[in-house]
């Protein structure tokens, strides 16, 4: 179907949701067209509602980036669940995404049937399609069209771009009639200091062992302009000690590494030079204790 040029213009909320690294943060960069939301193949890398601003003549498409929904082991994974479960109550699309590399599973079926109880409409997107052969592709497409009866079936790749701008005119199709909702210089809603957050988190998950990344949560504490400069002060929090060194590194190697990357990260989003000053703490069982989930913004 072509893009309606019916002349209407549309506005309204669209959110990917899928098991955990189904590619929903990488599809919603490649729409924004900018990093608003952290990506890694680590799991439930998303714990944040993100909003991504897409604007184009004739619509206003606000990507909300969900975490992903799985079987929650702490009181935090109950936190993000029921954070996607109010989500997609309040939005007018909902992209379920599959990966095309994976098989459909337990999972795929059991977030199928919960989005179909909902009032939105709701698209299928095969995500991740640079990554099998034709044949893969056909398989996946047709088990998934078996799930459920979705408005539309879409296979994209993020990383290629292939059919992405296709998977945006089809959730702009069903999007409502409404006047502009954020002013046209806006591409996100998110405050600089959780995104900011969020790219310290990004850097420090990359190589850690399989039990470190869900310990790991980030707090900006403070940010001081100095004409061209911004000087950020942060506190990396994990739940134990023997976290805290694998953080550092060896003589602090690990933790400069960190800071190097999420600098470059940090001086794109803002435009200016940073200064960064990270600290690792230790908030035992955090992911576990209201309290301390509280003061880390869960």
């Amino acid at each position: 179907m072509d893009r309606k040029d019916d002349g209407v213009y549309r506005a309204g909320f669209a959110c990917f949701v899928g098991r955990p690294n189904a590619g929903k943060s990488t599809l919603t960069n490649a729409i924004i067209g900018q990093k608003i939301a952290i990506t890694s193949n680590k799991p439930q890398t998303t714990r944040h509602i993100i909003r991504g601003i897409l604007h184009r003549p004739d619509a206003q498409l606000v990507l909300v980036d969900t975490p992903g929904l799985h079987r929650p082991r702490t009181l935090l994974g109950e936190r993000l669940n029921d954070l996607v479960r109010e989500t997609w109550s309040e939005t007018d699309v909902i992209g379920v995404c599959f990966p095309a590399d994976e098989p459909i599973g337990r999972g795929d079926r059991f977030i199928s049937a919960e989005v179909g109880e909902l009032k939105a409409k709701v698209i299928a997107v095969v995500t991740k399609v640079d990554l099998v052969n034709p044949q893969t592709l056909a398989q996946r497409l047709l088990t998934v069209s078996q799930l459920y009866d979705f408005a539309e079936i879409i296979p994209v790749s993020a990383v290629s771009g292939h059919q992405v701008e296709n998977l945006v005119d089809a959730i702009v199709r069903h999007m409502p009639e409404s006047p502009q909702l954020y002013p046209d210089d806006i591409i996100t809603d998110e405050p600089e200091q959780v995104l900011i957050g969020e790219l310290v988190r990004e850097a420090a998950l990359e190589g850690v062992r399989e039990e470190l990344p869900h310990s790991i949560a980030v707090i900006v504490e403070e940010m001081q302009v100095e004409g061209k400069l911004t000087k950020i002060f942060a506190d990396i929090y994990v739940e134990r000690d023997s976290q805290k060194s694998i953080v550092i590194g060896s003589q602090g190697a690990r933790l400069k590494e960190v800071g190097s990357k999420a600098r470059v990260q940090i001086e794109k989003l803002l435009g200016t030079r940073v200064y960064l000053d990270l600290h690792v703490r230790v908030a035992k069982e955090w992911q576990r204790d209201p309290k301390q989930l509280r003061k880390l913004g869960f």
